[in-house]
């Protein structure tokens, strides 16, 4: 019997990784739901191909659109984040929550509430409220499976292990755009310059937070929230050549690393197939040929996001939210060229400090409402501080 999935976040690269390993064995699903933002010619051909049930548009205003491009299929239209949450909520046997940013936190809950397998790529729904995600999947006999391909890499080498053997989680970073810029020059980056990666194929926004290590700073969060460790067992290693994913030390002293191609599809596909391992259409590596990989330490003037988030982890609470927040606020920023690419950091740790004031509502029970408030909140206080700069 075909296995029911919905793709939240269809049109972006994580999800078009998806959908072309669906499209191999397609007689294996019956797709639910597709959602995206504004690639209606996208998303409107992936639903006929995959015959969902359902597709849906962030965009209001593109609902008559999305309506045109699916007229005669049988295939349902609807628009807004409403409506998104809504098909979310349909019974599915695997979800894929793969929409960029704090948007896809509602979603993804509403996934993990009706059970079944949550393939979650979104960062943002363990760094701002990952034990309301990880309890609604456990409240609804539900699992959560880690789609970054670091998460993948770690939860693949703790399989059959004990995680109170576990001395130290080792995850790594290609340092993105600017790893070896003189770091005086980082302020004149360029959002083009920002936006082009060594050796993934990624959408603009998470290229740049991988320049700027917010990227691998979310990651640092997600680790702690979802493998219940430490902050102080968490490490950060620069490796160039992105095939090392991750390592777990353990306390006999060995370390565990997965080793892989930069395809997100090895991640996808585990987690598509989980507890089985399936042929994937991925490079095989070619050690002799590669020689040799390097490592180094990260460098916190280059990339004081990693302190941020070490801040982040050690304030506790819902303070993930506020550091999502600003950190997606002061990414609009740059990429409207309101701030620099240094100043990106700047506002993040402004705003930390500028939220200090709303520490009673930070601290409180973690319910998607209060989630949601800090959210606006720190929104508003990383706004203030761009546009005092713009100013």
């Amino acid at each position: 019997m075909p296995r029911k999935v919905s793709i939240l976040g269809a049109t972006g690269s994580i999800g078009q990784n998806t959908i072309d390993l669906i499209h191999r064995d397609l007689d294996a699903y019956d797709v639910v739901a597709l959602t995206g933002a504004g690639n209606i010619a996208q998303l409107a051909a992936d639903a006929l191909a995959l015959d969902a049930e359902i597709a849906v548009t962030a965009h209001d205003h593109l609902l008559g659109d999305l309506r045109d491009a699916l007229a005669g299929s049988g295939v349902e239209a609807a628009a807004g984040a409403q409506a998104i949450t809504e098909c979310a909520s349909r019974p599915a046997d695997w979800t894929m929550s793969a929409i960029v940013g704090a948007a896809g936190l509602a979603p993804g809950l509403a996934a993990a509430a009706q059970g079944g397998t949550l393939a979650l790529a979104n960062k943002e729904s363990l760094v701002c409220a990952g034990a309301l995600m990880l309890q609604t999947a456990s409240d609804n006999n539900g699992q959560i499976l880690p789609v970054d391909s670091e998460h993948s890499a770690i939860f693949q080498a703790l399989i059959g292990e004990d995680i109170a053997a576990v001395e130290r989680v080792i995850i790594t970073a290609s340092g993105g755009a600017f790893r070896d810029w003189p770091i005086e020059k980082l302020a004149q980056a360029t959002l083009d310059q920002a936006s082009s990666h060594p050796n993934w194929d990624m959408g603009q926004r998470i290229t740049i937070d991988s320049a700027s290590m917010f990227n691998k700073a979310m990651e640092v969060i997600e680790t702690k929230e979802f493998f219940d460790v430490t902050a102080d067992q968490i490490e950060v290693l620069v490796h160039p050549q992105s095939m090392i994913h991750a390592l777990v030390g353990f306390v006999d002293g060995a370390l565990m690393a997965h080793v892989g191609p930069p395809d997100m599809r090895h991640a996808i596909g585990f987690a598509l197939h989980h507890p089985n391992r399936v042929h994937l259409p991925v490079e095989r590596l070619d050690l002799a040929a590669i020689g040799q990989f390097e490592f180094r330490d990260p460098d916190d003037r280059r990339w004081p996001a990693l302190s941020l988030a070490r801040q982040t982890m050690a304030a506790g609470g819902m303070t993930g939210a506020v550091f999502n927040a600003a950190k997606e606020t002061a990414l609009d920023g740059f990429i409207a060229g309101q701030i620099n690419f240094v100043q990106m950091a700047e506002i993040v740790e402004q705003t930390l400090d500028d939220m200090t004031e709303h520490s009673g509502l930070i601290h409180d029970t973690m319910t998607l409402d209060n989630v949601l408030q800090v959210d606006h909140l720190a929104r508003k206080a990383a706004q203030a501080a761009i546009n005092k700069r713009a100013g």
